[in-house]
This record gives C-alpha cells, structure tokens and sequence, in this order.
C-alpha cells in the first residue's frame, strides 16, 4: 500500500538519493545499514530490557528509513543490479524473520501469535517472489506489504501493545496473501 505512494514522493526519494549518494558510499552499503539496524531491534526485543519495546521500534522505523535509501541511491547513481535486488529482497527477510524472534525471546506475545503473524508475513514475501517469477508483478498490491507490517510493529509495540500489532499484522498479511493470490490466479 505505501509502495502505491513511490510516484507522488518521486521529487523527494531523488532528492534523498542524491542527497545519500554524495557520500559515495554503495547502495548494498546502506542495504546493510539497515538490516544491522533490524538485527539491533531484534536484540533490544530479546533482552526484553525496561525500555525495549521503544528502542526496538525506533530501530525498525530508522531500518525501513534506509530500506528506502538504498533503493533512491542506487537509482539515482544507476547501480540498480539484480545482486542488489536480491541483497535487498534477502535481507528483508532475514530482517523481519530477527524481529519476530526477538519479540517472542523478550516475552512480549503469546508464542503462537508470533508464529502465526511472521509465517503469514513470510507467505506474503513468498506470493511476491512467486508471482514476480512468472512476470505478474505484486508490489502495491495488498494493504500489509512488508513497510506496513513493521510499521504496525514499531509503532503499537511503542505504545506498549505488542500481541495487539501481532494481531493487526496477521490480519492484513492474510488479506495482503489472498489479494495476492486472486491477483495471480485471474492474470495466469
């Protein structure tokens, strides 16, 4: 749903990109950032220390940041590569399966609401690469991509509600799945 949104914010992503790739540094480079910010929230998640659930969210939404430069960098310097692409896709991945480990080590849901919201997330990824491989593109369709599942995670876990955003994340991982599948399904 917030991939939907790229064209309107065009001017400011390049301009974000520019701004990034000033430094020199590559697209992968800020891939990494990211992920090492992802794993961080994880760990803050794990050790389940007094102020966690506002340190892991910080770190998830400061992650999704540069989950954005990496891709504005590498367009704007044109090193947009399929190697890329995939450290990307990869990362996301291993990134969101931490996080739901940290959260279930720390304490803060039900271990089976755990399970049950990162499996529908990972089946949700899994659609995606699926659908893209037979040329049906799935980015922007579905209302719990990956940017708003950790949204929901960052932003109610903040709030001291984490088995509530578990909830909400299963709920629109599962719309997001079957909205993918009958996208695919009518386009085969």
């Amino acid at each position: 749903m917030l991939n939907n949104l790229r064209d309107a914010l065009r001017p400011v992503l390049e301009r974000l990109g520019r701004g990034f790739s000033s430094t020199g540094l590559s697209p992968n480079f800020w891939t990494c950032v990211g992920l090492v910010l992802a794993l961080t929230a994880a760990v803050a998640y794990g050790l389940g220390f007094e102020h966690a659930l506002l340190v892991g969210g910080i770190l998830i939404l400061i992650s999704g940041f540069f989950d954005i430069v990496d891709g504005q960098v590498a367009r704007v310097t044109g090193k947009a590569s399929s190697r890329g692409a995939y450290l990307d896709s990869v990362s996301d991945k291993i990134a969101e399966s931490a996080i739901f480990v940290g959260i279930v080590v720390g304490g803060y849901a039900e271990p089976w609401l755990v399970v049950l919201a990162a499996t529908l997330s990972l089946l949700v990824g899994y659609a995606r690469a699926k659908s893209d491989s037979l040329n049906i593109k799935m980015q922007g369709i579905g209302i719990g991509e990956r940017a708003e599942r950790l949204l929901v995670i960052a932003i109610v876990g903040i709030i001291g509600y984490m088995e509530a955003a578990l909830v909400i994340v299963s709920i629109i991982a599962g719309i997001t799945l079957v909205q993918r599948m009958i996208v695919t399904m009518r386009q085969l």
